[in-house]
């Protein structure tokens, strides 16, 4: 059959990214406590188009993809998009995945155990010498504002945030590990279940440690600044305010040199 995405073009105008977007994947990936987890993705791959071909052959990104979907890790993924490269006669291979990932928590008093959710995202370019890869981690957390507590007589108010963490590193960093970095970092955790004592306990934690999203910020980064397998990193904090008509921000980026 004719093959029309190899007819040549003559605009001479190079695409820098051609590909899919938005596959909604079911993927297998790397699970600290059980060995690997089942969820479902969803997932952007791209690659470049020279300007002498028409266009790319969208079918083989998820011929490739099938193949290395049951066990996503840094080094699948190299070889994934070296792959997608070679198959499509491209210079540049990309792959963004963002997905749920599930912890069993487990409440502070009551022990209640429940399923929590956090949004992680897997980033791999490929280049013919270069190999980029990024992780990163939505975690949902408790603040409860330092000024509120201390202007009061009685009472601050608190809401809820996300801390994402985005780092590159030189060994594995478990999505778990990142987990913990922003909840230590918050006025507390949150929790799917939690009974009575658990919400008196979580109040009453994150009323003595008030945090801004400036100081959750600070913190994450210290705690990354410590860890010698990452060696670039972008934090991200966000508080959802329950009293203002905005959300508050902060950001911290960093490469870390030798």
């Amino acid at each position: 059959m004719k093959d029309v995405q190899n007819q040549k073009d003559d605009r001479n105008v190079y695409l820098q990214r051609v590909g899919i977007r938005n596959l909604s994947y079911p993927i297998t990936v790397m699970d600290k406590t059980n060995g690997y987890q089942d969820t479902v993705a969803k997932i952007n791959m791209y690659v470049d188009l020279p300007e002498h071909f028409r266009g790319t052959h969208m079918s083989r990104f998820v011929e490739v993809l099938n193949k290395y979907r049951l066990g996503i890790d840094p080094k699948l993924i190299r070889q994934m998009l070296e792959e997608l490269r070679t198959k499509l006669k491209a210079s540049t291979a990309r792959v963004e995945i963002e997905f749920p990932y599930f912890l069993v928590k487990e409440a502070p008093v009551s022990g209640q155990k429940s399923f929590l959710s956090y949004t992680c995202r897997i980033e791999g370019q490929k280049t013919f010498e270069k190999y980029d890869f990024l992780v990163g981690v939505g975690v949902p957390i408790l603040t409860l504002c330092p000024c509120s507590k201390e202007i009061s007589e009685y009472g601050a108010h608190n809401q809820r945030a996300v801390a994402w963490i985005n780092i590159r590193s030189r060994k594995l960093v478990w999505f778990e590990e990142l987990i913990e970095y922003a909840e230590q970092a918050a006025s507390a955790p949150v929790y799917t279940i939690l009974k009575r004592s658990d919400e008196k306990y979580i109040t009453e934690r994150a009323y003595e440690n008030p945090r801004f999203v400036e100081d959750v910020a600070r913190e994450i980064a210290l705690k990354l600044n410590a860890d010698e397998r990452i060696f670039w990193y972008r934090v991200e904090v966000e508080s959802f305010e329950s009293i203002h008509a905005h959300n508050a921000y902060a950001c911290v980026t960093k490469y870390k040199e030798e």
